[in-house]
């Protein structure tokens, strides 16, 4: 059967009462697939309704299916169904089979590693396909070292891009890089322990070194770590070597200099200036906060020392 064949299901409707959504009169006769978030560390910080689904369900699909079992057997969850693997390799040769037991009335709860599946990890084309074929999926959400990252980095979080793992090759790096640069949003990467350090030394070329960055390292676990500083701090960081899971999360190009992306070097320079002037208020010594935000807005201090005097002589008195 082709993803897109339907599975000959009888499938739930469902219609909107005010904000919430409820199941309509007719029941499904296929099994529901259930996307399933994963603890990103703590096995304490899984729900009861992941220990509860991963007990019940009579397929788990599992990412790594060593790690499903230690996960249940910490939650103290005996899993009574049939666990098999899925993960990148294997995502397109077990489709036709999960699809099949779908449609025999069989629920499939799908799990990856940590997080959310499809997030970066496998998923996203089982989703697509059962949904296409006609089968209810539904998500029981949980952590996430996307939002996870974002909430403790103290950056701008209303507006921000998720970008997953940067492309490996160099070329294809440097080019995402180079169009990500005016990207007004906060920037969210996953990367690995081997190619962090490269990958930051890139970022502070393409963005410019003084962009602030935060390094999220094994969140959640035993060795959590949280880096803050700028794109060439943290580059300088990764140089020694690190290890573990990052996430690493970057001001968007509009917070940097404090405007929208494509601001002449002239503008960007008073807007600094003008900070300065905020800080000096606030008692911090004018040499101290030239220094400051130049290395905040990624601009050299000369730069910024210049645009100080201009203000204070179109401020000063005739």
């Amino acid at each position: 059967m082709g993803a897109g064949d339907h599975l000959g299901c009888q499938i739930t409707t469902y219609r909107s009462v005010g904000h919430n959504v409820v199941p309509g009169m007719n029941n499904s006769d296929c099994g529901t697939l259930t996307v399933a978030a994963t603890p990103i560390g703590r096995p304490g910080d899984a729900s009861p309704l992941l220990a509860q689904a991963l007990g019940e369900a009579p397929i788990v699909a599992a990412e790594d299916t060593r790690r499903v079992r230690r996960l249940a057997a910490a939650l103290g969850v005996d899993l009574a169904g049939k666990v098999v693997s899925y993960y990148d390799a294997v995502e397109r040769s077990r489709e036709a089979g999960l699809l099949a037991s779908l449609r025999d009335g069989q629920d499939v709860l799908l799990v990856t590693d940590a997080g959310m599946p499809a997030i970066s990890d496998p998923g996203y084309r089982l989703v697509a396909a059962a949904a296409a074929a006609g089968a209810r999926v539904t998500a029981l959400p949980g952590p996430s070292a996307v939002t996870a990252a974002l909430a403790v980095s103290g950056l701008p979080s209303d507006r921000f891009c998720f970008e997953g793992f940067p492309p490996r090759k160099a070329g294809e790096r440097a080019r995402r890089f180079a169009e990500l640069a005016t990207e007004s949003r906060t920037l969210v990467f996953f990367e690995s322990p081997r190619r962090v350090a490269a990958t930051l030394g890139e970022l502070a070329a393409a963005f410019g070194a003084g962009r602030r960055a935060v390094a999220c390292r094994e969140l959640t676990k035993t060795h959590e770590e949280i880096i803050r500083g700028t794109l060439g701090d943290l580059a300088d960081w990764a140089a020694g070597g690190t290890l573990g899971e990052i996430t690493l999360v970057i001001e968007g190009a509009r917070a940097v200099a404090g405007g929208a992306p494509g601001r002449s070097p002239a503008e960007a320079a008073a807007e600094a200036a003008a900070e300065v002037a905020r800080r000096e208020a606030d008692g911090v010594a004018r040499k101290a906060a030239i220094a400051a935000v130049a290395t905040e807005h990624g601009l050299r201090k000369r730069m910024v020392y210049d645009a100080v005097v201009a203000r204070g002589k179109a401020a000063a008195p005739r």
